[in-house]
């Protein structure tokens, strides 16, 4: 199915290695000429050759979405490389883990600029454009954590629900405008972030899983390109569990 954004222009965060880069390459197979950032020159690269390796347009910017200044300024750097912008994947790694016991105070406010601020500065340098061209698409990476809290991640599970808070609102204010705003809450995927996390043994996660397998990092990609595309128009506000079915409520 062609998703209709072939030339379109995205901006993907974080997008070096695992969630990020797969919905990168995702889009590039789509046509969409992407820009990718990362704080690491050599996995960077990495990635903007695997994307080019597939026939993808792809440029790498160095940039450290973990502030806001670093995230507002790779928007700007995406925009000017590729001549506008159309798409934005907001996407930031995890804080640390830890409990409400392990966690100092002062860690709350690294964690909300991380997977809270960083995404607001991101839209708000890049979404009063889309406005004015009366189309875009605005696809967080978010966390299946919004729904279900995962322990012993008491900072990402905070963080992660603010900025889910502020992307609905987002989505309701410019929804009249050709805009579209949506999150995708990943579960667990075969991802660097994932495998530190378990002591690099995803096997008791994937029993754990209904499909009895943890995610591919390509299956979640391509759930953001259609979020992106043409098809799609009529989806905002949203946000898509892909976690393979460990979330069990009815919303």
């Amino acid at each position: 199915m062609d998703l209709g954004i072939s030339g379109r222009r995205a901006a993907v965060a974080a997008a070096s290695a695992g969630l990020g880069l797969a919905s990168a390459r995702a889009l590039a197979a789509e046509g969409a000429r992407v820009a990718v950032c990362g704080r690491d020159q050599r996995r960077l690269d990495d990635a903007v050759a695997a994307i080019t390796r597939e026939g993808g347009d792809a440029v790498g910017l160095v940039a450290d979405v973990s502030t806001t200044s670093g995230a507002a300024g790779f928007v700007a750097e995406a925009t000017e490389a590729l001549g506008g912008l159309d798409i934005l994947v907001p996407n930031a790694g995890g804080p640390p883990p830890g409990t409400f016991a392990s966690t100092d105070l002062d860690a709350y406010g690294p964690a909300l600029e991380l997977n809270l601020l960083s995404t607001v500065a991101m839209c708000k340098a890049a979404v009063p454009a889309l406005v004015a061209q009366g189309w875009g698409r605005v696809v967080a990476i978010t966390s299946i954590s919004v729904r279900q809290p995962i322990d012993v991640l008491i900072l990402s599970n905070t963080a992660r629900a603010g900025v889910t808070g502020f992307l609905k609102t987002l989505a309701l204010e410019v929804a009249p405008h050709g805009v579209t705003v949506n999150t995708v809450q990943p579960g667990s995927h075969a991802t660097d972030r994932m495998t530190s996390l378990h002591g690099g043994d995803l096997q008791a996660v994937a029993a754990s899983t209904p499909t009895g397998a943890v995610g591919r990092p390509e299956d979640f990609g391509a759930a953001v390109a259609f979020l992106c595309s043409d098809h799609a128009r009529f989806i905002t506000g949203a946000s898509l569990p892909v976690d393979g079915g460990v979330h069990k409520g009815l919303q």
